[in-house]
């Protein structure tokens, strides 16, 4: 198979990961896969694994990106893929545009995945149009069934993303010379034990609320060091830079610690105390919150949306409401003193989710065609 992966960029996220895992799963089966962004840190990386990565301005919410237009048809058009497969909406509206445009016999096998609860409107139902729509979680089919009725629940497929069992499992153990580089890097954090907070800087994901939240904590507990883990985007300086404001307001300085984006994550969070889920709005699935559960790591968040779904199979108690913040305080204070256990087994493994997609692609391609 020949499969174009299209989305905004390749900077980070739960997106911009899956989408190299797939394509380095794809050419390590011998097919060609391609991906189309306007490019980022990633793209070395996807490269590496032996995927071509094709720039263009796909990202952008503006008129200006429908001049993409012409160049993304030829492209299509030169290139004669399998599959096409949409991850995210404005590269979504190009790409079905540039795909309903072609004579039927020249259209690849359409494909798409919701990756989030998109706000219900024209703009989002384009994440429906796909031959098969992939559902990362069972609260995005519910949602995508009860935000979009007339979609087919025939074309929906739930696909949960996975985590690669044999990285992270309750049994790792970072080795001395990184915990070495950690402590030159990070001397505060010695001798404390870590509360995180991973994900890109944004004000969905709820670094404010956790600045708040640790404000209180550290006040009951002293012996306690924050790590908000993640990445600022160009556009989102003013919001960093709100948050270090926040921190400095609260006396916090040397307690909690903006890492930004990080490649090893994983050594981070076997070296937490307490992992929490904060997102204001709920997750379609929840990566930084499995990540941690399958280290064995305890982790606290929301009942809604993938991060519960996650949650009640592996930490029931890890689960607190969104409209109770006095039960999220109390719960990370007993956590910090005692914490549980997270449950080992889980549904939600790479090797699944690379080869339920890879067949899914497979049985489309054998499916007539819609004329």
């Amino acid at each position: 198979m020949k499969v174009i992966q299209i989305l905004p960029e390749l900077e980070s996220g739960g997106v911009e990961r899956g989408t190299l895992e797939l394509s380095q799963f794809l050419t390590e089966q011998g097919h060609d896969s391609i991906v189309i962004s306007n490019g980022g840190g990633l793209v070395a990386e996807l490269e590496m694994h032996g995927s071509r990565h094709v720039t263009l301005p796909v990202h952008r919410k503006s008129p200006f990106t429908l001049r993409v237009l012409p160049a993304l048809r030829s492209l299509l058009l030169n290139e004669r893929p399998d599959i096409l497969h949409l991850r995210s909406r404005v590269p979504g509206w190009l790409s079905y545009s540039c795909w309903r445009s072609l004579p039927v016999t020249l259209r690849p096998r359409l494909v798409s995945t919701v990756h989030g609860f998109y706000s219900v409107n024209a703009y989002s139902r384009i994440m429906t149009s796909g031959e098969k729509v992939i559902c990362v979680s069972e609260a995005i089919r519910d949602y995508v069934v009860n935000s979009y009725p007339y979609v087919s629940r025939d074309k929906l497929v739930v696909i949960p993303r996975g985590i690669d069992p044999a990285r992270y499992h309750s049994r790792y153990r970072v080795d001395d010379a990184w915990l070495d580089r950690w402590y030159r890097d990070f001397p505060n954090t010695r001798n404390k034990r870590w509360i995180v907070l991973p994900g890109r800087l944004s004000q969905l994901k709820g670094q404010l609320e956790f600045i708040e939240l640790f404000a209180r904590l550290r006040a009951s507990m002293p012996n306690i060091h924050g790590l908000i883990v993640g990445g600022t985007h160009p556009r989102k300086r003013d919001y960093e830079e709100g948050l270090r404001r926040r921190a400095a307001d609260l006396n916090l300085g040397d307690d909690l610690t903006f890492v930004g984006q990080r490649s090893d994550l994983r050594e981070i969070l076997a070296c937490s105390r307490l992992v929490l889920s904060l997102s204001r709005q709920p997750e379609s699935f929840g990566r930084t919150v499995l990540e941690p559960l399958a280290l064995g790591k305890p982790v606290i968040g929301y009942s809604d949306g993938g991060v519960g779904e996650i949650l009640r199979g592996m930490l029931p108690e890890g689960i607190v409401s969104r409209e109770d913040p006095e039960e999220l305080y109390d719960r990370c204070l007993a956590f910090l003193e005692t914490p549980p256990v997270p449950t080992e087994s889980h549904p939600f493994v790479l090797e699944s989710m690379l080869t339920k997609t890879h067949a899914l692609y497979q049985s489309l391609l054998k499916a007539p065609v819609s004329r």
